[in-house]
């Protein structure tokens, strides 16, 4: 007789799901979504349930334990998972466990409590209580009606003895409740009323508006020049979304957007009593397991977050924002290799919702999709104040001496905008002092033993230290090699150009935004409030100081070392030069006006020349014609393939064993390779790469396949990168 089976993802590392027994007494309780206990193997696993099916149950063992009645996806949300699990080949277990809160995602069944807090509310006392403080704090309470501990800290100063003499006098009664830790419960809004569009704005909010009416899968591309009002089309349009009773998802690329962008949202939708919930990397574990478990009530009309933000258990989405969805860090680069904008077309039609994709300049492949018919595209070609687009010039350093990292023009430029009292933006893609030091006596550098790299001194921690595995070391004093005492830093890193701009520019307020001085919480927050109330003059950063912020008082904006982002061995590499001074650029002249400076050796490159243009269909269309020539995506589809081990030859042999055998199975792939990576000494160990390069999805998804039935050696790994985006 047929009994109720339960196929479980478990939280293993291995590509199918495991069926399992189910006990009577659990049949009425189980839901797809649930996080139970089952043994596996010698030991016993957490798993998320998949489905529950109706077949024979011989030789299949007992689901344990229910680790309680709350499910942890919704079914919509469970599909996109394991749909995604498949395509980016991946354990299904592992997949899901990636889309809960570290608090969820452990071995055991227990489920973390909240913390606790006191909560006051008007007791049985009728009279007057009789101390100052006693009384405005009972009248406050009376007020209200019901106050949390930690708001009347906020009041009033000291408020403990005065709440214990009026609870022991039953003015008020004194409860338990669950103390959220939220991190901008003491941060006060100012409300913010919806501002009035322009021509362009309103048309895109117009087509928005319809599409989240009529209730349906709607992909749209708002592409918009930096500083067109991007973000007010999105609060508009996340209102529509909010009066339908539907909740929102904006997804940002990195945490160095969050502060500003929370800000507005929820300036805009906290004082009328929307509930906002940030979920990032930049938060303690607690205030993630939070925010996660008030979306999970229903509790939350607005999620805003990062990458991992795309799994949040919203219930009654009604709209997703990708914004500046061209970022290449929606891609997760390790694990769980998936990434969070192609996934939020996936979620938007399996929610039949709309989804935005917004960027200044737009990934190849979102263009394309419009070229192509699959995408709408919206956009706004002015700036929403009226102000013109900054002045964009290339400062060719051709015949410049290497040593001189400010040109004579950039140097001018910014002796001037300070003397108006603007601020300066300078952008430098690489942390550090400087990224190697060298014994001038012998030629002697200091490596990584884990990587293939040399190791970048950090002066003012006095280290060297790998980017990549993290390895630190302290300098010697003297050369290891030839005991020499010439040991000198060569090139320049964002701490060695702050450096240099205080020498040149000793009265100027200097700040730097990089991993480096952003590592502790808050510390992005801050740095933009600074920037906000002008008490910096020059902001020195990478890419960073690129993304997304608004910043009025910047009237001039440097690029340093143009060319190493342009001659990155990567097919992508003019796509990525192009995006990072075309928003870079756009952070100069908010309010009007702007300048921009950009020194490179190669000022006829067509990247840089479009994006001095500020010119992203003429960039496009050589761009996407070189792709098509060459089968690239997003005229083709590629998926990258890594064998990694401690001995080089067992590497390489597999490596060619593996290519021999994928040439042999069909000729509508490419197999490029094998090859040694580009950093082919990473995290102690050796690598050798293949890249699978096809016309059509269904062609590549065939061979790979085939891949998940080489036999790898013992003492070798296989990583598999779908769609990738950065193959180093």
């Amino acid at each position: 007789m047929p009994e109720l089976i339960a196929d479980i993802a478990v939280f293993a590392p291995l590509r199918q799901l495991f069926s399992y027994r189910v006990n009577p007494e659990l049949e009425n309780r189980l839901k797809p979504g649930q996080r139970v206990q089952v043994p596996f193997g010698r030991r016993r696993c957490i798993g998320i349930i998949v489905k529950l099916r109706q077949g024979a149950t011989e030789k299949l063992k007992a689901l344990e334990t229910l680790a309680d009645d709350q499910i942890f996806f919704t079914p919509e949300l469970l599909d996109m998972c394991c749909w995604a699990a498949d395509y980016y080949r991946y354990p299904p277990g592992l997949a899901l466990r990636a889309a809960l809160p570290a608090a969820l995602s452990g071995t055991t069944t227990k489920n973390p409590q909240g913390l606790q807090e006191n909560c006051y509310q008007v007791g049985p006392e009728t009279g007057t209580p009789r101390g100052t403080k006693q009384r405005e704090i009972y009248a406050f309470v009376c007020a209200a009606g019901k106050v949390r501990q930690t708001e009347l800290r906020q009041k009033f100063a000291h408020p403990h003895n005065s709440l214990k003499t009026l609870v022991e006098q039953n003015f008020l009664v004194c409860q338990q409740v669950e103390k959220l830790r939220d991190p901008f419960l003491s941060e006060l809004v100012q409300a913010d009323a919806p501002w009035n569009l322009t021509a362009e704005q309103q048309q895109a909010f117009k087509q928005l508006k319809t599409a989240v009416e009529n209730v349906g899968f709607a992909p749209f591309l708002l592409q918009g020049v930096t500083g067109s009002g991007k973000t007010e089309v999105y609060l508009q349009t996340i209102g529509a979304v909010l009066n339908q009773g539907k909740q929102g998802l904006v997804l940002v690329p990195e945490i160095a957007l969050t502060p500003q962008l929370v800000a507005r949202f929820r300036a805009r939708f906290e004082p009328g009593g929307g509930q906002i919930a940030v979920l990032h990397s930049g938060l303690s574990e607690g205030e993630r397991f939070d925010a996660w478990r008030r979306i999970a009530r229903d509790e939350i009309d607005i999620a805003i977050g990062a990458r991992s933000a795309i799994f949040a258990p919203l219930q009654r989405l009604g709209l997703i924002i990708v914004d500046e969805e061209h970022d290449s860090s929606y891609k997760q680069g390790e694990g769980f290799r998936y990434n969070a904008r192609d996934l939020a077309l996936l979620r938007g039609q399996k929610n039949a919702c709309p989804v935005v994709l917004g960027s200044a300049t737009p990934s190849l492949g979102s263009a394309f999709r419009c070229a192509n018919g699959q995408m709408e595209k919206l956009v706004l070609s002015q700036r929403a104040h009226a102000g013109e687009m900054p002045q964009v010039e290339l400062i060719d350093q051709s015949g410049q001496a290497p040593e001189q990292l400010i040109s004579d023009a950039l140097h001018q430029a910014i002796e001037q905008t300070l003397h108006t009292k603007q601020q300066v933006l300078l952008l430098l893609n690489r942390r550090g002092f400087s990224p190697f030091l060298l014994c001038a006596d012998c030629g002697q550098t200091f490596r990584c033993p884990n990587c293939e790299i040399t190791l970048t001194y950090h002066q003012q921690a006095r280290h060297l230290r790998c980017h990549y595995c993290d390895y630190a070391m302290t300098p010697p004093e003297v050369c290891p090699r030839c005991q020499g005492h010439h040991l000198d830093p060569e090139g320049f890193g964002t701490e060695r150009l702050a450096q240099e701009i205080a020498t040149l520019f000793p009265e100027a307020r200097i700040a730097r935004m990089d991993r480096d001085t952003t590592g502790h919480k808050g510390a992005h927050q801050q740095l933009v409030k600074r920037m906000l109330a002008t008490e910096v003059d020059i902001l020195v950063g990478t890419q960073m100081i690129a993304k997304g912020h608004d910043f009025p008082g910047v009237a001039l904006v440097g690029v340093l070392a143009s060319d190493a982002i342009l001659n990155l061995p990567d097919f992508r590499a003019a796509e990525r030069a192009f995006s990072l001074l075309t928003q870079v650029a756009g952070r100069a002249g908010r309010t009007g006006g702007g300048r921009v400076l950009i020194q490179t050796y190669c000022p006829e490159h067509y990247a840089l020349q479009y994006a001095a243009a500020q010119d992203y269909p003429a960039f496009y269309q050589q761009e996407i014609r070189f792709r098509q020539e060459l089968g690239y995506p997003p005229a083709g589809f590629l998926a990258n393939l890594v064998l990694a081990g401690n001995v080089e030859s067992a590497v390489r042999q597999a490596a060619e064993k593996l290519a021999r055998q994928l040439t042999q199975q069909t000729s509508a792939v490419e197999v490029l390779g094998p090859s040694p990576c580009p950093l082919f000494r990473l995290r102690g160990k050796n690598r050798m790469q293949l890249l699978l390069k096809a016309a059509k999805r269904r062609d590549l998804r065939h061979l790979l396949d085939q891949v998940e039935r080489f036999k790898i050696p013992a003492g070798l790994s296989l990583s598999l990168d779908v769609d990738p985006l950065d193959m180093f």
